[in-house]
């Protein structure tokens, strides 16, 4: 086996995309001897990659304050040449892994989390801008310590030191979707897809809104894959106008997700214009293209943007549910013209949107370390 690497996360639930079927199954495959500390109920070994469960936590005082000195004490442990962590209450566990060991220490940020921050609608009004500055500072003292910083956008590679960062994006992986063809567009059924968080933040609200202004006949039906966050808010948004058009599957698989935007007509990424999704890349736009699924996204000038350049769908107001459903119609009623911009979407993901480019620069970054 090649060096050893342990991978960190308290928040992430251990089979993440990102994490996960990307990042450690990448580095086993190039020949790293992987361990993944995280939530999870037992302790195994899957393709390839050793799991070390965390317990989970009562609340989200008990994670930050129990859980990360546990997953401190076990990578600790593990001895590890390299020690990658995925979470900002992390930051004081990868100080103290760089001071008391001779690793590398990389942090992968996800989000712009000092953004992030400023959307928490748990944290008092009052708090979030306060918390905001100590979390951006936290993050730029550390990242002089640590010896590599994984950006997942460009937007959040700027926020640290170019000489030490490298942009690893969460693009597509193609393999899973050269698995199974999708169903050609003509023959899918008029299935309206999101997948993912159900936030409200997200646009749970108004996707499930946009429905009641659609036509009967065009039968379409919004397909909800995802956990509601908070687990509460489905109460809420049952209770909307257009839930009697929605399918709620609960959080799926990956084979199941992609089963599923292999037969869908359109694909939803409608979050709110708040700090940190204006700048962000969510990886269900690239997923929904490589699907061939034509997309309706917020209209943020970075996803126009991409859309216009991949010529893969439409934009809309996030905030405006008749606008969304206007767009959701004018696809729905125009087949051949939604099919074509599908396609486009999914010629763009192996041309420039997905996971081969962005691993070779993970791998890299791992090379230079360990040199």
């Amino acid at each position: 086996m090649g060096a050893k690497v342990c991978i960190l996360t308290t928040v992430h639930p251990p089979f993440d995309t990102r994490i996960f079927h990307k990042q450690a199954k990448t580095l086993v495959e190039a020949g790293y001897d992987v361990t993944l500390i995280a939530q999870h109920d037992r302790d195994e070994v899957v393709d390839g990659v050793k799991i070390i469960a965390l317990p989970k936590p009562k609340n989200r005082l008990a994670r930050i304050l129990g859980l990360t000195w546990k997953a401190f004490r076990l990578a600790l442990q593990q001895k590890a040449d390299v020690y990658h962590f995925h979470d900002p209450e992390l930051v004081p566990v990868g100080v103290a892994l760089k001071v008391l060991t001779q690793a590398r220490v990389i942090y992968d940020v996800h989000e712009d989390y000092s953004l992030q921050i400023l959307s928490k609608e748990w944290l008092p009004p009052s708090f979030r801008p306060i918390l905001a500055r100590i979390v951006a500072g936290l993050e730029r003292v550390a990242s002089q310590v640590f010896d590599g910083m994984v950006a997942a956008t460009p937007a959040i590679a700027r926020r640290f030191p170019a000489e030490k960062t490298v942009t690893v994006q969460n693009f597509p992986l193609l393999s899973e979707f050269a698995d199974k063809p999708p169903v050609p567009y003509m023959r899918r059924p008029p299935w309206v897809v999101y997948v993912g968080g159900l936030a409200a933040i997200r646009g749970v609200f108004e996707m499930v809104k946009a429905m009641s202004y659609l036509p009967a006949h065009l039968e379409a039906c919004l397909v909800l894959a995802g956990a509601f966050m908070p687990p509460e808010l489905q109460t809420q948004v049952s209770a909307l106008p257009g839930w009697e058009k929605v399918r709620f599957l609960g959080w799926q698989t990956r084979p199941e997700v992609i089963a599923l935007l292999n037969k869908s007509r359109v694909g939803l990424v409608l979050f709110h214009p708040e700090p940190n999704h204006v700048k962000a890349k969510p990886n269900k736009l690239f997923e929904y293209m490589a699907a061939g699924v034509p997309v309706v996204a917020s209209d943020f000038p970075l996803w126009r943007q991409i859309i216009e350049e991949t010529g893969g769908g439409l934009v809309a107001d996030p905030l405006d549910p008749q606008a969304i459903a206007e767009a959701i119609a004018w696809l729905l009623e125009h087949p051949q013209e939604a099919a074509a911009m599908g396609e486009r979407g999914r010629r763009a993901v192996p041309a420039k949107y997905n996971w081969n480019r962005e691993a070779e620069k993970l791998l890299a970054l791992y090379r230079r370390l360990l040199a």
